[in-house]
Order: structure tokens, then sequence, then C-alpha cells
């Protein structure tokens, strides 16, 4: 069962480790962990994973990101595959220079999921 990072974050926050994969040689970056943030608009992954698994930049290509304070900055795009639960999302996602990775509502909107704070665990819904 996915748990929630009590040593990252206070207080705990939930972790979805997924798998990374260049969608030209397949290479694979496995249990990459990545915080859950159901008010993010999108996912957010980190430059220097993506780096390591050879997925070059789109070229010319980069999006405004505006934080919950306000403050605003560009990030860049890779194309990348994103195996979670067991379903690849192939697509588009932005570049951070952070350490951790967010999980956004452009891949949690296609899951059920049922996040029990008390235990400090979440697990996908099947019904």
């Amino acid at each position: 069962m996915p748990s929630y990072d009590s040593s990252s974050f206070d207080p705990p926050a939930p972790i979805a480790n997924v798998t990374l994969r260049n969608p030209d040689n397949a290479a694979p970056l496995v249990d990459t962990a990545l915080l859950v943030d159901t008010g993010a608009d999108v996912t957010l992954l980190p430059r220097a994973l993506v780096e390591q698994i050879g997925v070059p930049l789109v070229a010319d290509v980069k999006y405004e990101l505006a934080a919950f304070d306000g403050t605003k900055s560009l990030a860049d795009v890779a194309n990348v595959d994103m195996i979670l639960l067991n379903r690849v999302y192939r697509g588009r996602y932005l570049l951070i220079d952070s350490p951790q990775g967010v999980l956004g509502r452009d891949v949690l909107n296609h899951l059920r999921l049922l996040f029990d704070g008390p235990a400090q665990e979440w697990s996908q819904q099947t019904s």
C-alpha cells in the first residue's frame, strides 16, 4: 500500500512511487518518489531524473508556472513515459530544479484514490 512520507514533510504527505521511462529507447528509472498533490494542476518532474534517462527537452517550448504564493517561473518540457499503478501515462511533463517531483491532477484525474490520513497510506479504488 502506498504510504505517506513523514521524514520529508510535516505534516506527513502522500507519496507515489513511479517509473519514468525514455519513450525513445525505453531506458527506465524505477521507484521515483513524487509528492501526490491534488491541488497541483500539472505533474512536475525533477530535471536531474529526466536527464538521467536521456530524455531531450522539447525545443522552444516553456510553460509559465505560478506558485501558491504568486511567484512565477518558466519550466522546460520533456516527453516522458510515466508508469503508475501498472498504467503508462505518456505525455509532456514540466521539469523543475528540485529533487522532489509532484504528481498533479493531469494524471490524478484518471484515477480513483482513497487517502487515509490517520493510517498514513493511500490506495487505488477499483469500483
